[in-house]
């Protein structure tokens, strides 16, 4: 058996479940300048089979990425082996899986989700490791000096959904975690309603990994009223359960129904019809992405899913946007049978943009051997990174950052409006969104 195939089948055959894993190869690459260059190891963590968000598919985007980019060679002639690490959604399992990386020599830990960002930023610290393309959860990614986010996190989706909502919603219910985190979502969408001079969103704070929301649910319909009314849930994973419970309130009889024009429910969903993304064609729903993405949408109904017609705010093009074909061809030749891996996943998105600045960082440097600190210092200096359409050019220089309080190290503060439209999440308006003013508003 060649290394080649060798590399693909220990791939293929390694899982996050059981904590962290490796793909390595054997032999020397081909394309390698006779294995005069050292290997380069990476970690990618998430969590995985837990109560709360789960994030699968970005250890193994991580996993297929390593085949394919070993098998043309590797990144300027450097073996990329990836280590994976389930990452529990806890402080203990955040830590472990920083101190894992550390151990393991990594030079980087790329594309990967936490909420504990205090639990796993200072052994990455003191090691000199960056962190490359974190999901956006959590606020020391964007305070940390080595820290380089490829989105704008939460707080860009969440400021940019207000705006989304200002132009449609008179009123809106916003559900978010009743968490430390979850106590700057108001303000921030605040600020993004503040565009078209609404009054406040009423703020329902919520258990975040519940059963069922049908308290939360009741409350926010009857907030947001029957006309022009808006609910927004952004409880991750949960945001599904919550709007099972929402679709299931008694049907509301009094006020006006929406229209789907525009007047009353704010139909965008193109077809003209009420009753598109609300619960009785009078309160529309939303969210933003990585609360409510395709594979929510097809789980449950496609165009006959109770998100039909909902406004939804993302970082990125819609999935189906021509600039992810290199991706999806990626996961099509080396994913395999791996059902983690799918291409609509924010998180998959996420990884796939991640590894695509390292490896133009890696390609920039031009030396036998990387290490953290040699990556951190190229994009310190002001690496310029292209993804190829699928966010702005990205570089972390000074004057790069929005500097905005908590979130100083957003470079990337664009933001997409789609809507769920024949089941599909599209754009409802086309290119990028600046949010950056907004952040910077929000208290």
């Amino acid at each position: 058996m060649t290394g080649r195939r060798l590399t693909s089948l220990l791939a293929y055959v390694t899982t996050t479940a059981a904590g962290a894993s490796l793909i390595t190869g054997c032999g020397v690459l081909p394309g390698a300048t006779g294995g005069s260059r050292e290997h380069v190891t990476v970690m990618t963590w998430a969590p995985d089979q837990t109560r709360a968000t789960n994030m699968p598919g970005m250890p193994a985007m991580a996993q297929t990425y390593a085949r394919w980019i070993n098998e043309q060679g590797g990144i300027d002639g450097h073996e990329l082996r990836v280590l994976t690490c389930n990452e529990e959604n806890t402080p203990a399992g955040a830590a472990a899986c920083a101190r894992r990386a550390v151990h393991e020599g990594a030079a980087a830990v790329v594309g990967s989700y936490s909420q504990n960002g205090e639990a796993f930023m200072a052994p990455l610290e003191a090691a000199g490791i960056p962190y490359i393309g974190g999901y956006g959860i959590s606020d020391d990614e964007f305070t940390s000096p080595l820290s380089y986010p490829v989105n704008g996190g939460q707080a860009s989706l969440i400021a940019g959904h207000g705006i989304q909502l200002a132009e449609s919603c008179r009123t809106v219910s916003l559900v978010r975690p009743d968490t430390v985190d979850g106590d700057r979502l108001p303000g921030l969408l605040n600020s993004g309603l503040s565009r078209a001079s609404h009054r406040n969103a009423v703020d329902i704070p919520a258990v975040e990994d519940a059963g069922e929301y049908a308290r939360q649910a009741g409350e926010a319909r009857d907030q947001a009223g029957v006309e022009q009314g808006c609910v927004t849930a952004v409880l991750g994973e949960r945001t599904q359960t919550f709007f099972d419970s929402f679709r299931r309130l008694p049907k509301a009889t009094e006020g006006k129904k929406g229209n789907g024009n525009g007047n009353g429910g704010e139909g965008t969903s193109g077809d003209g019809k009420s009753g598109s993304g609300t619960s009785d064609g009078s309160v529309r729903i939303s969210s933003v992405l990585g609360s409510v993405g395709q594979p929510v949408i097809d789980r449950t109904g496609g165009a006959h899913s109770p998100f039909e017609g909902a406004y939804v705010t993302g970082w990125y093009p819609e999935s189906g946007d021509k600039s992810w074909k290199p991706m999806r061809e990626v996961i099509r030749q080396h994913a395999f049978a791996d059902n983690r891996v799918d291409p609509s996943d924010p998180g998959v998105q996420t990884t796939w943009i991640a590894y695509t600045v390292l490896k133009e960082v890696i390609e920039s440097l031009d030396q036998d051997e990387i290490t953290g600190e040699k990556i951190a210092t190229a994009l310190d200096r002001g690496a310029r990174i292209d993804t190829g359409g699928l966010t702005p050019s990205l570089r972390w220089k000074y004057e790069d950052l929005l500097g905005a309080a908590g979130y100083p190290r957003i470079v990337n503060h664009k933001v997409t409006f789609q809507v769920v439209r024949n089941g599909r999440l599209v754009a409802q308006k086309p290119g990028f969104v600046d949010v950056g003013e907004t952040v910077l508003s929000a208290p």
